[in-house]
């Protein structure tokens, strides 16, 4: 069995939240988005200071990264043309295995077959979880503007 995109997942531990709470803050305050590149200081075991330059936009999601983190979320990074089986996509959406063939089947998403089995690519996943959610949404919306409407508060 092949090691699963969406494998090894784990909520931080209370010392990590602290700690990415004040290293999002801290980076918050010294982000030049104005600059395609940006060079960090690392320290390493032996307290050697390394300078290492990344472009803006890895600091960029290094900070989202740190902000999910210090709110005790798990998080990880998926490639946007990374392929995902029918159960990682059914665990995205939380829905069951057979809802999620179900999708693909009447064509609600496109997938492609690698011999026998189906892959969907997860930035289609994240466009059908965007839509459905919007979709969700406004269906709230309009029922409350009923409910106001017939004066039910």
């Amino acid at each position: 069995m092949t090691n699963s995109i969406l494998d090894n997942v784990s909520l931080p531990a209370q010392k990590e939240i602290e700690v990415a709470l004040r290293g999002q803050r801290e980076l918050a305050t010294v982000l030049s988005t104005k600059l395609e590149t940006q060079i960090i200081s690392i320290q390493d075991a032996n307290d050697e200071t390394h300078q290492i330059e990344l472009p803006t936009s890895a600091l960029t999601l290094l900070m989202k990264v740190l902000g999910e983190l210090a709110e005790g979320n798990a998080v990880q990074v998926v490639p946007v043309h990374a392929e995902l089986t029918t159960q990682e996509a059914a665990n995205i959406l939380n829905v069951s295995r057979p809802h999620m063939v179900k999708l693909l089947e009447e064509g609600k998403l496109p997938y492609h077959k690698t011999g026998r089995h189906r892959r969907v690519l997860f930035a289609d996943l994240m466009r059908y979880k965007a839509q459905r959610e919007s979709e969700s949404n406004h269906a709230m919306q309009e029922l409350a503007d009923l409910s106001q409407e017939l004066g039910f508060y």
